[in-house]
């Protein structure tokens, strides 16, 4: 048998339409039947192969009458087109897949309040038609999310936006700010009010972020504009694990708009905490941070815009003047 060395075949046959054609006679026995599946006609198939079996320099098939049959290289290179064809096939199968988001690795990174329920929420969502999605979440403080971004190790990154004083050069971010709310036990004497101010926490029991935290500051200060205490009995690096304190009636607190949603969510009808407008204003801010030296694949441009808009949507919500969504 006269070997055929694949690369330069490989090389020969770019024309990815003459390694179809062949396949095509070989499956069928003729050039007649080879025609009618490829819908083309019957000279330009006889062409397609005269031109293989002379950039070859060999015969493929003995003509007998009507009837091809193969000579055993035929067979041999059947194999070897079949390999390339199929390649090719799932390929572009995949790229098609990936192209309408329907494959594909999203690389997520979180601060912890988002990622607990409403991250996971809106993925499950994100991803309930597209089975052969796979998500990586990670939960992270809010620095370690955009070093993480800036290292290009992960797609999507979402954190405060106060861990972004300065402009960096290995991640893009986009922002998104809102007020804060003031989180009330259900029960509570002012849960009935529509909008709270500091003048109505006068030295009321208070939780609270970690004083490092911008809000920490911005509260402290809201409260000053008002000339009233702010009374610290529970301070934490998250807002989340303030609920229970809250609900247990042992303080109050000014929390972001995605925590308080949050607990809405995941509480449902159990839900002890009503939350409304404060005033003063304290502000807090988001951020959504990609690589900038790594483009997003299509899934993940998706997924960016998706949640960006979800997200707006929430934050704008919350500024009706009922603090209801």
């Amino acid at each position: 048998m006269v070997s055929i060395n694949i690369l330069y075949v490989w090389n020969l046959f770019l024309n990815l339409q003459q390694l179809t054609v062949f396949r095509e006679i070989m499956r069928s026995g003729s050039i007649s039947q080879a025609a009618r599946n490829l819908h083309r006609t019957q000279p330009a198939i006889s062409a397609s192969l005269k031109t293989l079996e002379t950039d070859l320099d060999m015969p493929l098939f003995l003509r007998e009458g009507r009837r091809l049959v193969p000579v055993p290289e035929a067979h041999y290179l059947l194999s070897e087109a079949k390999e390339v064809l199929d390649r090719i096939s799932t390929a572009e199968q995949n790229l098609t897949a990936l192209r309408d988001r329907r494959t594909g690795h999203l690389r997520i990174v979180a601060m912890p309040g988002p990622s607990a329920f409403l991250l996971p929420e809106f993925i499950s969502r994100f991803i309930a038609d597209r089975p052969e999605v796979h998500v990586t979440v990670a939960t992270r403080s809010s620095p370690q999310v955009r070093n993480l971004i800036s290292a290009q190790g992960f797609d999507v990154g979402f954190c405060d936006l106060e861990v972004l004083d300065e402009p960096d050069r290995l991640f893009l971010n986009e922002s998104m700010t809102c007020n804060c709310l003031c989180a009330l036990p259900i029960d509570h004497p002012l849960a009935a009010h529509k909008i709270i101010t500091a003048k109505d926490l006068d030295g009321h029991p208070m939780g609270a972020l970690q004083p490092t935290h911008s809000t920490f500051s911005n509260t402290q200060a809201a409260f000053a504009a008002m000339d009233t205490e702010f009374k610290i009995r529970v301070d934490m690096q998250y807002f989340l694990p303030l609920f229970p304190f809250i609900e247990a009636g042992q303080v109050c607190a000014v929390v972001d708009v995605l925590s308080a949603y949050s607990y809405l969510r995941s509480k449902g009808d159990a839900a002890r905490i009503v939350f409304r407008p404060f005033k003063p204003d304290v502000p807090f801010g988001y951020s959504i941070l990609t690589p900038h030296q790594r483009p997003l694949s299509c899934l993940a441009e998706e997924f960016v815009d998706r949640w960006r808009d979800w997200v707006k949507t929430q934050l704008k919500a919350w500024e009706r003047p009922n603090g209801e969504t």
